[in-house]
C-alpha cells in the first residue's frame, strides 16, 4: 500500500511493512514498477543508497507478480531460474563467477518474454562486471534513481526506523530532527540508532532533549 506523505502526523500513525511513502524522492520509481509490460524489453534497474527503500519495493514487486528474489551476492554459477518475474538485488555485489548465470538467466526472460528487475547502490556502468556481454546488456538497462530524501520522506523514514524498533516518537521530535540532520538515509539510521542505544543505556526518555544533546556532541 502507497500513500502520499503530509507533515500533519496522526497518534498512532500505520507505518508497518507494507506501507510504502511515495514523495518526489521516489515517485517515478514506485510509477514504474507499477507498469513493468511498458518497460523496454520488460527489464528495469532501481538506483539508490541504502536505505532509501530498495528492498521495500522489491519485495512489494515481488507480491504483486509472484516473482522469484535473489539476491546477487548469494548467486552461484549454478543458479538457474525458471520464473516468469525475477529480482536480483544488490547487483554490485554480484560475484565474478556468478556473471554467466545471470547472463543466462537475462537472455532466457528475454526470450521468453520474462521480467527481470534489479537494484543497486549505483548505475549498471559502475557494476564491476567483467563479462563484456552480461555489462552490455545491464547498461542498456532502463534506470530509474531514487534521490536524496525530500522533507515529506525524511520525516516518514524516521518514523518507519523509530517503529522497527517498537518505539512511538511524538510528531515534534520527528519534524526536530528532519530539520537538523543530514537530509540522507544514512543520516536518519544513524540518529534513531543512536537515540534508541542511549537511552536505554542511560534510562533516559527519547525525546527533543536527548536528540538536542545528541546533535550537538556531534556537532
Amino acid at each position: 500500500m502507497a500513500r502520499q506523505m503530509s507533515f500533519d502526523w496522526p497518534t498512532g500513525v500505520a507505518l508497518g511493512p507494507d506501507d510504502f511513502f511515495v514523495s518526489e524522492a521516489n515517485a517515478k520509481a514506485f510509477a514504474m514498477l507499477q507498469k513493468p509490460q511498458h518497460w523496454p524489453e520488460r527489464k528495469l534497474v532501481i538506483a539508490g543508497p541504502a536505505g532509501c527503500g530498495k528492498s521495500h519495493l522489491a519485495r512489494i514487486f515481488q507480491a504483486e507478480n509472484d516473482g522469484e528474489m535473489l539476491q546477487a551476492a548469494q548467486i552461484t554459477p549454478d543458479t538457474r531460474s525458471d520464473a516468469t518475474t525475477v529480482i536480483i538485488e544488490d547487483m554490485d555485489t554480484l560475484p565474478a563467477n556468478a556473471e554467466e548465470a545471470v547472463f543466462h538467466i537475462h537472455n532466457n526472460l528475454r526470450t521468453s518474454g520474462g521480467t527481470l528487475l534489479l537494484t543497486a547502490n549505483n548505475a549498471p556502468s559502475r557494476w564491476p562486471i567483467t563479462l563484456p556481454d552480461l555489462a552490455s546488456r545491464m547498461q542498456a538497462t532502463t534506470l530509474m534513481t531514487i534521490t536524496s530524501p525530500d522533507d515529506a520522506l525524511l520525516q516518514a523514514l524516521i518514523m518507519k526506523l523509530f517503529a522497527d524498533r517498537g518505539i512511538s516518537p511524538k510528531p515534534d521530535l520527528v519534524a526536530y530532527l528532519g530539520k537538523r540532520i543530514e537530509r540522507s538515509y544514512a543520516a536518519a539510521a544513524a540518529i534513531v540508532a543512536q537515540l534508541d542505544e542511549t537511552a536505554l543505556a542511560t534510562g533516559d526518555k527519547i525525546n527533543r532533549q536527548l536528540a538536542k544533546r545528541l546533535l550537538d556532541k556531534a556537532g
